[in-house]
């Protein structure tokens, strides 16, 4: 998604020269979706120079919206919804409190609708959504999740994870809800993976606890596929309190090693 889109506004202000590099609140893996990304983007007087052109005399982002649904968005794989001005001191990524992803799982007691395929997995056994709630609330709070990411060189893999729960849906569907103040690389879908393991009845309701405070990357359950995860939405603090958030994340991060999700 980041790449199309600089390649749309590389286009889009070829004469004014590109912007700088969309900054995104949360960096996925290829296969995951996302519903509530947030990007900011820094503008120079000459692009909003050319958005006034395009707006004929009108609001200048709306036309920046227009234009890159339509460079961007023709092949109907990715939408803006809006854009505003942001903020003093935001930074979608740094300032951000929390994430929150989605992973639907239609299991055979679902109903498993074809239409949903793209952001639905299917699973060929009954799953129990209650001991995957139960394991899954057991994992709450500020954590090493090395048994659950992907290992980085000199990346740290303590997060907050805040939430993290299932439940079915009207068409019964198993929808885990998980948010975290960051997550490493594989961190969502290795966590899914082992609720799965719980709900098939391979792993108990306290094993995927007992993994995490091991520390090790095991093989007791398999990393779920992308496409059941979808980026549902991304909060932050008040506005005078942005540009704080963003400085004390960065310093974080930048010896966290934050990584993409999966």
């Amino acid at each position: 998604m980041q790449g199309e889109l600089e390649n749309a506004l590389a286009l889009m202000f070829r004469r004014e020269g590109a912007p700088a590099s969309l900054v995104v609140a949360g960096r996925t893996d290829a296969g995951v979706h996302a519903r509530g990304q947030v990007v900011h983007l820094d503008l120079e007087p000459p692009h909003l120079t050319r958005l006034e052109r395009l707006s004929h005399g009108g609001a200048p982002l709306p036309a920046l919206v227009r234009k890159l649904n339509g460079i961007a968005g023709r092949a109907g794989d990715i939408r803006i919804h809006r854009a505003v001005m942001a903020p003093e001191g935001f930074d979608a990524r740094f300032s951000a409190l929390w994430r929150r992803y989605e992973y639907r799982i239609a299991d055979v007691a679902a109903f498993q609708d074809p239409r949903a395929r793209a952001y639905t997995v299917w699973h060929p056994r009954e799953l129990d959504a209650d001991a995957m709630d139960a394991a899954a609330r057991s994992l709450a709070g500020l954590a090493d999740w090395a048994a659950y990411c992907r290992p980085r060189a000199g990346a740290t893999t303590i997060r907050d994870l805040q939430e993290y729960s299932w439940s079915r849906d009207a068409d019964g569907v198993l929808v885990a809800r998980v948010v975290a103040d960051a997550f490493c690389h594989s961190m969502v879908r290795a966590l899914v993976g082992a609720c799965v393991a719980v709900g098939e009845g391979v792993l108990g309701t306290g094993d995927p606890l007992a993994l995490r405070d091991a520390g090790e990357r095991t093989s007791a359950f398999k990393v779920m596929p992308a496409a059941g995860l979808t980026l549902m939405e991304v909060g932050y603090p008040p506005d005078e309190e942005l540009a704080a958030r963003a400085e004390r994340t960065r310093g974080l991060r930048e010896l966290a090693g934050e990584d993409a999700v999966g």
